[in-house]
């Protein structure tokens, strides 16, 4: 990979050192992450969803954009100042990301409506819009109520990303853009999706909050800045 940030660029380094085995997923890496730094630079959030350990993966994505994962996200000057103590110096930036599998009431409602196959796409249908994204994730690529998801999100014109094993078909082909792991077995798929997904978060977050106290002064929304944070393409 050339003609990325250089914080990007050693970040994705030390996941390839760490797994090797990840680097023919590079590019599809980088793809993501320049979605995601477009979705969230234009005031987008992310709707995760997965089933079993995919579910609780959702979860963890979630947690790592929603408060600082490796940078402390201090607050804007604006925030420090308008909120008392201890919140001001407390609370953190954040990424707006919503992990679909922790409705618990709606999914098992619309499950005994509907059909447990539709639940992920009536929460995408409920609360997706144009300048969010989706995040796909399903070892087999084959999960019902994940593709329609993915399906729904297309349809109001979201951007959809999808994490999955080797082959990942048919999420692969519902996808702007998918990471498929060199493994078939679920549980080798998912021991590789957690490093792709800790990569992918430490490569949002040095975007956006990177660059110290420049990007902690204004109260405004999140938007994509320049620096070893940036959001360049590829070569």
């Amino acid at each position: 990979m050339t003609g990325i940030p250089a914080a990007v660029a050693a970040i994705v380094a030390d996941l390839l050192v760490n797994y090797p085995a990840l680097s023919p997923c590079a590019e599809d890496l980088d793809g993501v992450r320049l979605l995601l730094c477009r979705c969230f630079g234009a005031g987008g959030k992310l709707l995760i969803c997965g089933n079993g350990g995919s579910a609780a993966d959702a979860g963890h994505v979630a947690a790592e954009l929603l408060k600082g994962f490796r940078l402390p996200r201090r607050l804007q000057k604006f925030w420090r100042e308008r909120l008392p103590q201890p919140l001001g110096e407390g609370l953190q930036r954040a990424l707006p990301a919503i992990p679909l599998p922790d409705f618990t009431a709606i999914q098992t409602a619309f499950a005994n409506d509907r059909g447990a196959e539709l639940t992920f796409a009536q929460l995408v249908f409920a609360l997706g819009r144009r300048e969010d994204a989706l995040l796909a994730i399903s070892t087999s690529g084959r999960s019902a109520n994940v593709l329609h998801a993915c399906t729904v999100a297309r349809a109001k014109g979201m951007g959809v990303v999808g994490l999955t094993g080797m082959g990942g078909e048919p999420l692969r082909r519902l996808c702007d853009r998918c990471i498929s792991v060199p493994e078939t077995q679920t549980h080798r798929i998912q021991e590789l999706h957690l490093p792709v997904y800790h990569a992918l978060c430490a490569m949002l977050e040095v975007h956006f909050f990177g660059d110290g106290e420049n990007a902690i002064d204004s109260p405004g929304p999140l938007l994509p800045h320049s620096g070893d944070g940036g959001c360049s393409s590829v070569g």
